[in-house]
């Protein structure tokens, strides 16, 4: 069935044409000037209209560009006595029909060329079809590209009904979420805004819908219409809604992943959804989902990290106040001590010299320990204080051997250095890695037998030439430029492999029974990394169970150039 409308002013040709196409396989109109033309144009559009080139009412070029303007695919045909076509003329129409053309010619030649109508209207669908699918994957990317790029639920949530409107273009939507405040939220968006009595209704509608996905099971969080917080974006408060919306077609899913509940959406248009427009609003409720998981893991974290800076500030002060009142004592009985072993308070008995001494060491541990505390504490709080100057690291070492000698000799081993002799200058506080080399001399006496060795060496290497096991190589990696390399090298029991990491933590001590045997708060390792990091080094150990351990620290060889400033910016 075609719709053909003739455009003639002679009643013999329009007889004709009457008489061929006037029937049930097709719908005949005929006319003659420029108003009626446009007008049945209008009303009953023709798939192929045949203009007589003689009508003398019409300019025949504008009525072609007017029908064409508003007529897409269209086919103009020129009825013709095919004595001359203007070139003009021939660039606008579809074809031609010349008056002397039989009847079945004529017929012929319309019903091909009411064919190509048709397959061009096909094309012209497909066409439609495809650009609106590429439109609608491009709002799916794009939707899914920012859902990617926040971890904010009301940006997710904001996304989401931005991306339902470009590809669906919904007239309400209504969203109970969970999550995108401390209290569950009725979320609307409305093309019109919402009367009082119709918002009661959605609210309603909502919860419903809601509980109804629960039928069967418990409810992930108990609400009611009553006190359901509303959060309104309207695009045009100037019309309103009726419950006529109730009337319109709808869809409703939930919005959830896995055992994750974050909420439900109800969407409602005023024209039938299609089979794609539901397959790209579970796309996209589908897409939210894993953001929202995410986004809700992010803000537990930020809660507990908050939680831990609270706790650590409070940590923080325990640690303060109580070394400080542990402290306050003992320095007068520390010095009651000494009064009383140096013969002032009259002569002491062998046994109480043994049992002043006794406590004269365990008061000097017990200091031993509040103080470690204290730096730990100092360090990570960035509080450290550093007296950086040009130094050479030997009268360190020097210092360090002097002092642990005697107490090598008590535990029979046998105590020895080895320093390169010429060893350039270092910018560094002479205090702070005088406490590091006691802490790695302490622990290797702790830890080595009766007749073994412990040697302190000392190096200049460039950082390329630096050797070290696969736990330790990203921090050595790291370093550039000449360095001197202090080691602590002993014969002691040795640390397990996997273990190796975990002697620069906090409160650790490798399980096994001497470490056990030995005590201690297990600070001097991590005080001593962060002293060296102080120094824009790095420290490290390599070891074997039951044949030594070595640690090892790094320290950028003395620049002229280089100021207190540049390096305590890079403090802890």
């Amino acid at each position: 069935m075609g719709n053909i409308l003739l455009i003639s002013e002679k009643d013999e040709v329009i007889g004709r044409y009457k008489r061929l196409l006037d029937n049930k396989f097709h719908n005949f109109n005929s006319c003659c000037t420029q108003t009626s033309v446009l007008d049945l144009i209008e009303v009953e559009p023709p798939d192929v209209c045949i203009i007589e080139e003689s009508v003398e009412m019409l300019n025949l070029g504008t009525i072609i560009k007017k029908i064409k303007s508003k007529l897409e695919n269209s086919q103009i045909l020129l009825l013709t006595t095919g004595e001359h076509i203007d070139d003009d003329i021939s660039k606008l129409i579809s074809g031609f029909i010349l008056t002397n053309y039989s009847d079945e010619f004529v017929i012929s030649t319309i019903e091909t060329f009411l064919k190509n109508k048709h397959n061009l209207d096909k094309l012209s669908e497909k066409n439609k079809d495809l650009a609106d699918s590429l439109y609608r994957l491009n709002v799916l990317y794009n939707t899914g590209s920012k859902f990617a790029g926040t971890l904010d639920t009301k940006e997710l949530y904001a996304y989401m009904i931005e991306g339902l409107d470009k590809s669906l273009s919904f007239d309400l939507t209504c969203t109970i979420s969970f999550g995108f405040e401390q209290e569950p939220v009725l979320l609307i968006n409305s093309l019109y805004d919402i009367s009082e009595e119709l918002m009661s209704a959605l609210k309603l509608r909502s919860v419903l819908n809601y509980k109804s996905l629960f039928e069967n099971s418990e409810v992930p969080f108990e609400i009611d219409d009553k006190n359901l917080k509303i959060i309104k974006n309207i695009k045009n408060p100037n019309t309103k809604f009726n419950f006529t919306i109730f009337r319109y077609d709808n869809m409703f899913a939930p919005i959830d992943l896995g055992d994750k509940f974050f909420g439900c959406i109800e969407i409602f248009k005023q024209t039938p959804f299609t089979t794609d427009d539901a397959a790209y609003f579970q796309t996209i409720i589908q897409q939210v989902s894993l953001p929202l998981k995410s986004a809700g893991l992010y803000n537990e974290i930020i809660e507990k990290n908050i939680e831990l800076e609270k706790l650590e500030r409070v940590k923080s002060e325990f640690i303060s106040i109580v070394s400080h009142e542990l402290r306050t004592p003992l320095t007068p009985i520390k010095n009651a001590l000494s009064i009383l072993s140096s013969g002032r308070c009259g002569q002491m008995s062998e046994n109480a010299d043994k049992f002043i001494d006794m406590a004269k060491r365990n008061v000097e541990n017990l200091t031993s320990i509040i103080n470690d505390i204290l730096d730990i504490n100092k360090i990570e709080a960035g509080k450290m204080d550093f007296n950086y100057e040009v130094m050479n690291i030997h009268s360190v070492i020097e210092n360090v051997k002097t002092n642990f000698e005697c107490v090598a000799k008590e535990h029979e081993i046998n105590f020895t250095s080895q320093e390169q002799e010429g060893l350039p200058d270092i910018y560094a506080d002479s205090q702070r890695l005088g406490q590091v080399l006691t802490n790695l001399v302490s622990n290797a006496i702790k830890f080595t037998p009766q007749g073994k060795n412990i040697t302190i060496k000392s190096e200049l290497k460039n950082a390329q030439d630096i050797v070290t096991n696969q736990y330790f190589e990203n921090d050595v990696k790291s370093l550039s430029g000449n360095y001197i390399v202090v080691s602590v090298i002993d014969e002691g029991i040795g640390i397990k492999e996997e273990d190796l990491l975990r002697a620069f933590d906090k409160f650790t001590q490798i399980e096994n029974s001497l470490s056990r045997k030995v005590g201690g708060t297990g600070l001097g390792l991590p005080i001593a990394k962060q002293l060296i990091k102080a120094h824009r080094g790095t420290i490290w150990c390599d070891s074997e169970e039951n044949h030594g351990s070595s640690f090892h620290f790094a320290l950028p060889v003395s620049s002229k150039n280089m100021e207190t400033k540049t390096i305590q910016k890079e403090l802890l």
